[in-house]
């Protein structure tokens, strides 16, 4: 059960992780298994009863009004909710059938399996090659990383445009720039899967475009998952999309997030099952 640091990148049939494995795309199968899941926030029940699966190499897009839930559940996927003290999670999360909220299980271990990528751009105050290096080096990998800094940025798409100044500081890149360095820094330790909370929400047109191609061009490497306010950007990059809906709690008088439906992303904004789907992505609320 418990999960190995060394780990490649795991196997869907073998819930036991063990150092070397790789995995080719397996289409259709599930890496999230999400049942009964409900996040607190002290005595605020933030999401109520979630059940969704995650396909591998596929690109779901989680979309929603503000306070739906939709980032609470991303941070449940790789345990980002851990580190805020007064959240709670009850339910299952399964990735690849591990219980990631099992007690045997590193929550620093899951992040390594599980990149993210956040809504503004966080590069470290170092140089472009050491961003992309830091995980490895942190992970202990020893030797020489520039292959990985250099396979990382091209999988980014940057590394012609910073190949020249590698040693320059990643803080003098432009918006989108610095978010393709963070996705290359996520991917130098190579991961099984990158979520994405709004990852182009602070970017210009030219940039969110340039991010968009890119998750096209990786998805056959990661499953990515992406928590995005633009529901035309759900509907170019993703396969399935899940929207989630905010709605009173009668009990409590509090509001709280709920899946309404997942399917595939042409179904969801041609032929919704639920009138509250179609409500919000032909623009009626939201």
């Amino acid at each position: 059960m418990v999960m190995s640091e060394s780990v490649v990148r795991p196997t869907v049939a073998t819930p036991t992780l063990t150092a070397g494995e790789e995995s080719a795309p397996v289409g259709g199968a599930d890496v999230f298994t999400v049942r009964d899941l409900n996040v607190y926030y002290g005595d605020l029940r933030a999401v109520a009863d979630v059940n969704l699966d995650v396909r591998e190499r596929q690109i779901t897009a989680f979309i929603g009004p503000s306070g739906c839930g939709k980032s609470t559940v991303l941070r449940c996927f790789n345990r980002m909710n851990d580190l805020i003290d007064i959240a709670r999670v009850e339910g299952t999360v399964l990735y690849h059938d591990i219980d990631l909220y099992d007690a045997q299980v590193d929550p620093v271990a899951v992040r390594r399996r599980i990149g993210m990528v956040f809504q503004k751009p966080n590069p470290f105050p170092k140089s472009i090659y050491e961003n992309v290096a830091y995980g490895p080096k942190v992970a202990g990998q020893k030797g020489n990383l520039d292959e990985v800094v250099e396979r990382s940025l091209r999988s980014a798409g940057l590394w012609e445009e910073v190949k020249d100044r590698l040693d320059s500081s990643a803080l003098g890149m432009s918006g989108g720039q610095q978010q393709r360095l963070c996705i290359a820094r996520a991917i130098a330790v190579n991961p099984d899967v990158l979520l994405m909370d709004e990852p182009c929400s602070a970017l210009d047109p030219i940039a969110t475009g340039r991010i968009e191609e890119l998750m096209k061009e990786i998805q056959n490497e990661y499953t990515i998952v992406i928590v995005t306010h633009n529901m035309q950007q759900a509907a170019r990059v993703s396969d399935r999309t899940a929207f989630f809906t905010a709605e009173l709690d009668e009990s409590t008088g509090q509001r709280r997030g709920k899946l309404v439906e997942l399917d595939d992303t042409g179904t969801i904004f041609a032929n919704p099952a639920d009138e509250r789907t179609e409500a919000y992505v032909t623009g009626r609320f939201g």
